[in-house]
């Protein structure tokens, strides 16, 4: 399988062979990052796009930008993130090891919601109430980790965060295939998005990207 901890996906021959041309020369790596970013904005649809050493990689820089934005001496006090708006809100049923990410980078994760469907006490997950009720003055954003079982849905979470001027951050680095997922997230409103690039996009192991608001990508 593609999974991680199965050593990812097969690179495809053609993929190999590029790694092979790329180590062979020097560029700046700002001028090779822009063009990156413009060749996954055509592919998502989002502003801009960041590469990264792959999808966790993506969400400890998406939990900064969030965080510390422009501001270089915020920026170079991470992971000491007092006086920031350090707060980051997600449902409890979508924690996992790979949040560590967002931790690593200064951020708190606030939880919301019990999980009675997955105890088997009942149906019941996190509202759209319950998110709203846990944004509070240090909140930097709202996470999400995509899975077609995830509750309440994106388009809910996204317009809580538009009502109080919040970013969501969107996990689905294992969200391909369908193709679709890679303009998915971004149509419903997620500010910025982690995909893998060592699983179905058969590019390296270590690799993934970060796609979203041009702003939060700079």
């Amino acid at each position: 399988g593609t999974a991680t901890r199965l050593s990812g996906g097969v690179m495809r021959p053609e993929v190999a062979q590029a790694m092979v041309q790329a180590s062979q020369a020097c560029v700046d790596m700002a001028e090779l990052q822009a063009a990156a970013s413009r060749e996954i904005a055509k592919a998502t649809g989002a502003e801009a796009g960041y590469v990264a050493s792959g999808a966790s990689a993506c969400l400890l820089l998406a939990a900064a930008a969030c965080m510390a934005g422009l501001d270089p001496g915020r920026m170079a006090r991470l992971p000491d993130t007092r006086g920031m708006k350090n707060e980051v809100v997600m449902v409890r049923s979508q924690r996992n090891f790979y949040d560590h990410a967002l931790r690593a980078a200064g951020a708190s994760i606030v939880e919301v919601g019990l999980p009675d469907r997955f105890a088997g006490a009942g149906v019941r997950d996190a509202e759209a109430w319950e998110i709203e009720d846990a944004i509070g003055e240090r909140t930097a954003a709202l996470f999400h980790v995509a899975d077609g079982n995830a509750q309440p849905p994106l388009k809910v979470m996204t317009a809580v965060a538009r009502k109080h001027k919040i970013p969501v951050i969107v996990d689905a680095a294992a969200q391909l295939p369908p193709q679709s997922n890679l303009q998915r997230f971004i149509a419903e409103g997620a500010d910025l998005v982690a995909f893998s690039g060592g699983k179905a996009l058969g590019g390296p192991q270590a690799s993934g990207f970060l796609c979203g608001r041009r702003e939060l990508i700079m």
